[in-house]
């Protein structure tokens, strides 16, 4: 059988044994047929929230968050309305803060790309920086004890919107809501303890998963602190229709859209396998290896022990040269010794979450990767093995595991979350 998965841009088409693979594919949900006029009635008819236009006055200095470049956010058909919502606001009172966290700064093509030439042109942008102290401010603690450091502007602008795209996430539950303020656009020692290695390795934390998970409850708790005014979060097809606007205030816009998210990604299946083929997703969300870590974690969640991992992922800005990700991938031969060094005490690298995360998968499956955009050095820095032909592969992978051995393709990857239907813990 043949089965496209989504790589890059274009997919790729690879060939695997009809009676032996399970293809898991998140439910097929239709997309919105007028996508104008879904996001114009969740703006007039918002969740727990009065409508926007409402809520918007004149003399308001409006700060609007937006997702980098990694988020397939499809802002070219949510902007536009916005805008017009609060058009009664002069436009240098409106500033768009791009929501990187620990990311690189977008280049003026990828801001193009992003929010479209109008408003790249027309209004103020600014890239968060999570290290520049001078701009950020200091909000207070969480019940955790740790410090709430906020971009400095947004903080003081008196209308504050949250966008984003509700998908699996693969430590946080869900994207959208709360994350487009921690990490978007917190400090880094916010950041980095939201993201430290005893939250990540909390068996709470994981796909799909947001109350009783530490680092989602805290990232709501941070959010909710910053009294946002507005949350647009939206869902997606397969293939990348709008199938869900949620609007208004953000604990239940955030969670009306979870719930929607929630059905249509998880897949229940009724046993591990030996061998899975995965993705990230494709372009923009395979950009690069570390983006392209959620698709080897949710492939972990149905490998058996022993068994393979085949990661498609074309990693167009390949493997970090230098940074937090790149550096700690360098710096640990193997696994065991990864996981020890982001244990130590006092110790922290930016982008060090990500690696623990491969760090724990790799523990119990080998890891094979397809990639145009990584050499086959770079492969190995991330404690995989080569793949020239992923069918052939599976094929040699499907051998070794013997004649009852089974492989699962998830050709959307962490789109789709598969669970084991006695497990239900998701």
């Amino acid at each position: 059988m043949e089965v496209r998965l989504h790589y890059g841009s274009k997919g790729l088409i690879v060939s695997l044994p009809a009676d032996r693979t399970s293809v898991i594919r998140p439910r097929k949900t239709p997309p919105i047929a007028d996508e104008t006029c879904a996001v114009v009635r969740a703006l007039r008819e918002p969740i727990a929230s009065a409508p926007l236009r409402e809520t918007v006055g004149p003399r308001d200095h409006v700060a609007i968050v937006f997702s980098d470049i990694t988020r397939p956010m499809p802002y070219r058909k949510i902007l536009p309305a916005l805008l017009k919502e609060i058009s009664q606001v002069p436009v240098d009172q409106i500033v768009f803060i791009n929501a990187l966290g620990t990311h690189r700064p977008n280049t003026e093509d990828e801001l193009l790309q992003i929010l479209g030439p109008e408003i790249v042109g027309r209004y103020r942008i600014e890239q968060h920086d999570c290290r520049s102290e001078k701009d950020l401010v200091f909000v207070g603690k969480t019940s955790r004890g740790n410090e709430i450091w906020i971009n400095r502007t947004y903080m003081r602008s008196s209308i504050r919107i949250l966008t984003g795209f509700i998908e699996p996430h693969l430590f946080a539950g869900f994207s959208g809501g709360p994350k487009a303020v921690l990490p978007g656009i917190a400090g880094i020692r916010t950041i980095a303890a939201n993201h430290g290695p005893h939250m990540i390795g909390d068996p709470r934390s994981g796909f799909c998963r947001t109350e009783g998970n530490p680092i989602w409850e805290e990232m709501m708790e941070v959010a909710l602190r910053t009294e946002p005014t507005f949350l647009v979060n939206v869902t997606q097809t397969e293939n990348r229709g709008i199938s869900g606007v949620f609007a208004g205030r953000l604990r239940e816009a955030h969670a009306a859209g979870v719930d929607f998210a929630r059905l249509v990604s998880r897949v229940p299946v009724d046993c591990t396998f030996e061998v899975v083929v995965t993705t990230a997703g494709g372009y923009p969300l395979d950009i690069s290896m570390y983006q392209s870590v959620k698709g080897v974690a949710v492939a972990g969640s149905i490998v058996k022990d022993g068994g393979a991992i085949v990661l498609a992922s074309e990693c167009r800005e390949g493997f970090p040269r230098s940074g937090g990700y790149g550096d700690i991938m360098r710096a640990c031969k193997d696994p065991d010794l990864l996981l020890e060094l982001v244990h130590g005490p006092g110790f922290f690298m930016q982008d060090q979450w990500d690696a623990q995360i491969i760090a724990q998968v790799v523990r119990r499956a080998d890891l094979h990767i397809y990639s145009e955009g990584l050499s086959e050095e770079e492969v190995r820095l991330t404690f995989g093995n080569p793949c020239q032909d992923i069918s052939g592969t599976v094929r040699d992978l499907l051998e070794q595991h013997g004649p009852a051995a089974r492989v699962a393709v998830l050709p959307v990857g962490p789109l789709s979350v598969p669970f084991i239907e006695e497990d239900g813990h998701l």
